[in-house]
């Protein structure tokens, strides 16, 4: 029996695809140790959305390497996909495996061990572990049976992009849209709600575009992915459902009705936006304007009550000026977040917005970062201050302690994070119907 040590980086798909891997391995004997363990097989899930993605994948695999120099270090994954003639060049990895070959773990690590008894490295296996991305056209079957969670499970619904906005190497690390049939998703869903999870959270690299790969006119408001909602919001047992993230396009006035008629759904959406300016939307191939991102938020509040809008958004786009900044700044206060995700343009090696001009120096980056920051702070307060004396249906998930007491911590559907006197909550995994009396510690209160 081999000890594997796993550890993933980036989203919550490679978070998912990394529970399956690890459950692949328990099926064919392996014993499960943690990272800083020391492991016959380390194997990191990397990321590749960022630099400094790039930056952390390395180093996990250069640690695993000097955990035990004798183990076999496995690159898993995205920054394998657009990074792999430098994986292939760094002496801490032995074997590199792609996307669209995860669900294959075991099998490749019984292949690299028979042909290697050695120990010596072989990056490729004859290029058999790392697909051409972009040619891959059929999703690949994984099914979670548990999970590390308690109370709350992902669910991949999709794999792959086609929007290549400027700024994105995702669709070169994870290729194009391939959908998972239906019938796995609510086996998986069922599966997973009889084992007495609560709440799913669908995800994917772009789950807006769930089914168009089965029906190419599958995109807008009546697409395939609120049809799945639909289905998933009958399986019994089920309390929750969560979205975890939506194209501005398909968030139309008849979408955001039929989701607003399904109970089970948290009115929590995250609609990526990136800036609020339209010229700068149209250097990063976004496909929608400034007001038409506003107009879907306005369908989103008039078909629920008070429902949580959260976004992510770059500053320092290459062009973008003080005036293009100001536009965005002024968007983000009209529409006014429960949360926003601000990061600073990094150009990414092989996408169109690398090599623009006008790149911004980081310094007017950092300053701006700054700005958005600090008014993302006060909306999210101003969006939780509604809360007090507000009774809120919660989740209880974890346990903290705080200022010498303990505190039962769980989500609202609109995911404020409550806490909830220990002595005074019944045991995690219980919705409970509360009413928060005032704020405690940032640190209880967000993540």
């Amino acid at each position: 029996m081999k000890n594997a040590a796993l550890h993933s980086l980036g989203c919550k798909v490679n978070s998912y695809e990394t529970e399956v891997m690890q459950q692949k391995l328990e099926e064919n004997g392996y014993r499960i140790v943690p990272f800083d363990s020391k492991a016959d097989v380390y194997i990191v899930n990397t990321c590749t959305v960022t630099n400094i993605a790039d930056r952390k994948s390395r180093q996990m695999l250069h640690r695993a390497k000097q955990l035990n120099p004798r183990a076999v270090v496995v690159a898993v994954g995205c920054y394998v996909q657009t990074g792999r003639e430098d994986l292939e060049k760094d002496g801490s990895v032995d074997l590199c495996i792609g996307n669209n070959r995860k669900g294959e773990i075991a099998d490749i690590l019984e292949r690299y061990f028979r042909q290697h008894p050695d120990g010596s490295p072989d990056k490729t296996l004859g290029d058999t572990t790392v697909p051409d991305i972009g040619r891959v056209t059929e999703y690949e079957a994984l099914r979670l049976k548990r999970t590390a969670e308690h109370t709350r499970v992902y669910i991949k619904i999709q794999d792959g992009c086609n929007q290549f906005c400027s700024y994105c190497a995702i669709p070169y690390a994870r290729g194009r849209v391939r959908s998972r049939r239906e019938e796995d998703i609510l086996a998986e869903v069922k599966a997973l709600t009889e084992s007495g999870y609560k709440e799913i959270v669908l995800t994917g690299i772009h789950i807006s575009s769930y089914g168009i790969d089965f029906d190419r006119k599958a995109y807008n408001g009546e697409s395939r992915l609120i049809g799945l909602v639909e289905k998933i919001h009958e399986v019994p047992g089920l309390e929750r459902i969560r979205l975890s993230s939506l194209e501005p396009r398909v968030v139309t006035e008849s979408a955001a009705g039929r989701l607003a008629a399904l109970t089970k759904l948290c009115p929590h959406f995250h609609l990526s936006l990136q800036s609020g300016c339209d010229a700068t939307l149209k250097r990063m191939n976004r496909h929608y304007t400034a007001g038409e991102y506003y107009a879907g938020v306005e369908y989103l509040r008039s078909a629920f009550d008070r429902p949580a809008i959260t976004t992510d958004v770059i500053v320092g786009f290459p062009g973008e000026t003080e005036e293009e900044f100001e536009q965005t700044r002024e968007f983000l206060e009209k529409v006014c977040f429960y949360e926003m995700h601000v990061f600073k343009f990094s150009g990414r090696r092989g996408t169109a917005a690398a090599g623009m001009p006008g790149q911004v120096p980081e310094q007017t980056k950092r300053r701006r970062s700054d700005e958005l920051l600090a008014m993302e702070k006060r909306q999210s307060r101003k969006f939780r201050q509604a809360y007090i004396d507000r009774e809120a249906e919660v989740l209880l998930e974890d346990t903290a302690e705080t200022g010498g007491e303990l505190w039962r911590i769980g989500h609202t559907k609109d995911y404020v994070r409550v806490a909830v006197k220990a002595a005074e909550a019944p045991p995690a995994n219980t919705i409970v119907r509360v009413k928060p009396t005032a704020f405690l510690t940032e640190e209880i209160l967000r993540e």
